[in-house]
């Protein structure tokens, strides 16, 4: 329920009612609590893959501190962009921007192994990428048509699948640690548990803002609980800058067709997502409609922002579901709330011995919230497929774009033959479900949709829009 000392029900759904500064701020850092770990995380998941060293005596290890700084400084800028607005740009509205996950499965197979150097082709992705995307602002509402819930929950799922096996790498002892004695240890495994089962008994049997941080919470219980077992090295903290401003151009920009083309791709899938948080922004915050002027900036501001990331070796920014939910459940429309937020993110970014200090956080212990926030990504797949009528065009669809989309991500050497580039894009698994996703959905005709689905499913036949099948004699 909203509080009503903070403003009356005509302010609180009003985006230009700022609360009292004593509400206002603690309200703000509350949107950075519940996104923060999502924020950061991606980073440390790319300079993995990459093969950055985790130890503070790896020479790479100032380069990850670096992108962790740079996720929080522009995920705070792109919100100010979001709830400020530059003209057009920025939908004026309680949007919080963070580093996304929906792009993991494109990165990691342009960076897998390949060094620090290889961090300026995605660089050179991401600042096309987001040109891209902010360029499908301007036709955003006319092309939501080809992304019915059928492939958007599809994708999402696809994001979800796609990264689950890093969080099983990471509660393992991380992907450095593969084929070693500790790889697997109960040591490493009863860390990760103790941040699932914290943040799971959080998430289900407590309210508010406890309910909303669990997976932070279980976090810092899992790193309380390494620190004691002596997995914590503080070693990198010390030798942290206290101040340091964005470096442009930090890790070089090379262009690429694999990468422009992967995050050409998936900036659009990422401008469908923001279309769908403004909507229900606007409607869970102030019972309404988004106009066309909001997410028109919305996307703009994605694009750009991501774009500007790009140019300071930051990871693609897009608007944070959860925060969607967060205002749902606090009643408070007003962006001056959010703008506090990204103001703060955006200070914690000046200060690389923050980046310095979540970098100390164990690989384990990271790995049991990146299970949690990885299959609550497939959760939320399924549950847009729950909205999909699974007759039989819909099923043929999803069963092809799903096993080819999977199969060549779990067996990428079935394409051994293909130039890399394309490999590349094949294999991601991501890109080849959504395209087939798509296309299929356009092409196929509407007519198989009253065909019986028996034949394709083994007497399996779906019910429609998520619901049970019933017995007609009871």
């Amino acid at each position: 329920m909203a509080d009503t000392t903070i403003g009356t029900a005509a302010q609180l759904r009003d985006p230009n009612y700022t609360p009292p500064l004593a509400k206002a701020v603690p309200l703000g850092i509350q949107h950075v609590l519940a996104m923060f770990v999502s924020n950061v995380t991606p980073a440390i998941i790319v300079c993995g893959a990459a093969g950055f060293g985790f130890g503070s005596n790896s020479p790479d290890f100032p380069q990850m501190i670096y992108m962790i700084q740079m996720s929080m400084f522009f995920a705070g800028l792109a919100t100010l962009i979001q709830t400020i607005g530059l003209g057009p740009v920025g939908a004026k509205l309680p949007i919080v921007q963070g580093t996304s996950f929906a792009f993991i499965p494109v990165m990691i197979p342009l960076v897998a192994g390949k060094g620090v150097d290889a961090i300026a082709v995605l660089m050179g992705g991401v600042f096309v990428g987001g040109l891209f995307h902010a360029f499908l602002g301007f036709f955003i509402k006319k092309i939501r048509f080809a992304l019915p819930p059928l492939v958007t929950g599809l994708v999402v799922t696809m994001i979800g699948l796609a990264l689950v096996k890093v969080g099983i790498q990471y509660a393992a002892g991380g992907v450095p640690a593969i084929g070693t004695p500790e790889y697997g240890s109960a040591q490493n495994w009863f860390v990760a548990m103790v941040v699932i089962v914290v943040t799971l008994g959080l998430k289900f049997f407590t309210r508010g803002m406890i309910s909303v941080s669990a997976v932070l919470i279980g976090l810092l219980v899992g790193y309380a609980v390494a620190f004691m077992m002596g997995m914590v090295n503080f070693g990198n903290v010390g030798n942290a800058a206290s101040f340091a401003l964005p470096n442009p151009l930090h890790f070089g920009m090379e262009f690429t067709f694999a990468a422009i083309l992967g995050f050409c791709l998936m900036g659009f899938v990422s401008a469908v997502e923001t279309v769908g948080d403004v909507s229900g922004i606007t409607k869970g915050g102030a019972g309404r409609e988004a106009t066309d002027t909001e997410i028109q900036g919305a996307t703009f501001a994605d694009g750009i922002g991501t774009a500007v990331s790009g140019l300071f070796g930051a990871l693609p920014n897009t608007s944070f579901s959860q925060n969607v939910g967060l205002i749902a459940m606090t009643g408070v429309m007003s962006r001056h709330v959010v703008t506090i937020g990204g103001i703060f993110l955006i200070l914690c970014g000046l200060v690389p011995k923050i980046g310095a200090i979540i970098s100390t956080v164990p690989i384990e212990v990271l790995g049991g919230g990146v299970i949690v926030m990885f299959g609550m990504v497939v959760a939320a797949g399924v549950s847009m497929l729950s909205d999909v009528s699974w007759n039989r065009r819909n099923m043929v669809i999803f069963a092809i774009a799903l096993s080819l989309g999977l199969g060549l991500q779990l067996e990428p050497g079935a394409l051994q033959y293909l130039p890399s580039t394309l490999k590349v894009l094949a294999t991601s698994g991501i890109l080849p479900a959504a395209l087939i996703a798509i296309v299929l959905n356009l092409v196929l005709p509407e007519e198989l949709a009253d065909e019986a689905t028996e034949e394709v499913s083994g007497g399996m036949a779906g019910h429609g829009h998520g619901s049970l099948p019933h017995d007609d004699h009871v």
